[in-house]
């Protein structure tokens, strides 16, 4: 039985994993083989020989373009942890060596946190790590956890994940919550009670659990919500939608600071708001790792930069 299964694994091609990666993060094949630095028709035969080795067709063309099979959602999380478990045995954590490693992290976060912190720490990795790559996915709390503690991620940046002991975390950056507004709407100047705020029709960021935990949960505890006119699932939509609507955001005290140039007006929300942090997650396993210290310690440094900002 065993000597069978070698022989199966020899007459595969384990490039086709890396292959499948590719197409499930873009689901497109010309922007996979971007991706995996290959040519389209390249890419098109990977994807056949997929559907083949797994007898699935694995990626369906829809209106809304190519979508995974549920076989293909199956074989996903798994086939992430091959390549990261590959990438781990292939770099060598006591000869990490940040000028000349060319290792890939992966990192959850938002696209809110990721204009705060990203530009910097690309600019630095630039400068002194120029092989270091990052993945950034943004998935869900929950998921985010689970992808910790299955070797998915290397670090999450978030606020107030639940998790067991084996995730451990730092605080990166204390923010608050705040309204935020086009440059001459009705209530960007004069008192903003909270009889105003809810009258207004507001845009949220349905992704968001900042929103809800610190919004949407403290009105719904004094019977009151907001009047949401639309829901959008990335923060770096609001500015547009604000300066050309009356609707109100809650949004980041730090990510509204950097709205203020692009016609964006904050005000302090008309209720209690407390302060919160972001919060840098990983595997306590993880906790001697050279490479993984290096690399939270630069995003850690990045943090602190921005504090004193």
């Amino acid at each position: 039985m065993v000597r069978a299964l070698r022989i199966n694994l020899r007459s595969i091609d384990l490039n086709l994993l890396v292959m499948f990666d590719a197409l499930m993060v873009e689901r497109h094949v010309t922007r996979a083989a971007t991706r995996a630095a290959m040519s389209q028709p390249a890419m098109s035969n990977a994807l056949a020989r997929l559907r083949a080795l797994f007898r699935d067709e694995l990626l369906v063309r829809t209106a809304q373009g190519m979508e995974p099979t549920p076989r293909a959602i199956e074989l996903q999380e798994s086939v992430r942890r091959i390549l990261q478990q590959a990438e781990q045995l292939l770099h060598s954590d006591a000869l990490f060596d940040p000028g000349t490693s060319e290792r890939t992290f992966t990192i959850r976060m938002s696209d809110l946190v990721g204009s705060l912190l990203l530009p910097e720490c690309m600019g630095r990795l630039a400068a002194v790590a120029p092989g270091i790559s990052l993945d950034v996915l943004h998935i869900s709390p929950e998921r985010s956890v689970r992808a910790l503690e299955e070797d998915q991620l290397d670090f999450a940046v978030s606020f107030e994940l639940s998790h067991g002991r084996s995730i451990q975390s730092e605080s990166l950056l204390s923010d608050r919550m705040v309204c935020a507004m086009r440059e001459g709407h009705p209530l960007a100047t004069g008192r903003l009670t909270l009889k105003r705020f809810l009258e207004a029709r507001h845009l949220r960021v349905a992704m968001s659990p900042t929103d809800l935990r610190f919004v949407d949960s403290k009105l719904a505890a004094r019977g009151l919500a907001r009047k949401i006119a639309i829901s959008v699932p990335q923060w770096l939509l609001v500015p547009e939608m604000l300066r050309e609507t009356d609707f109100l955001g809650v949004v980041s005290e730090r990510f509204g600071a950097k709205l203020a140039s692009q016609g964006i007006v904050c005000r302090r929300l008309p209720f209690e708001s407390p302060e919160f942090a972001w919060r840098i997650y990983s595997q306590r396993r993880h906790a001697h790792s050279k490479a993984h210290d290096w690399m939270k310690q630069m995003i850690v440094d990045v943090a602190a930069a921005s504090r004193r900002s």
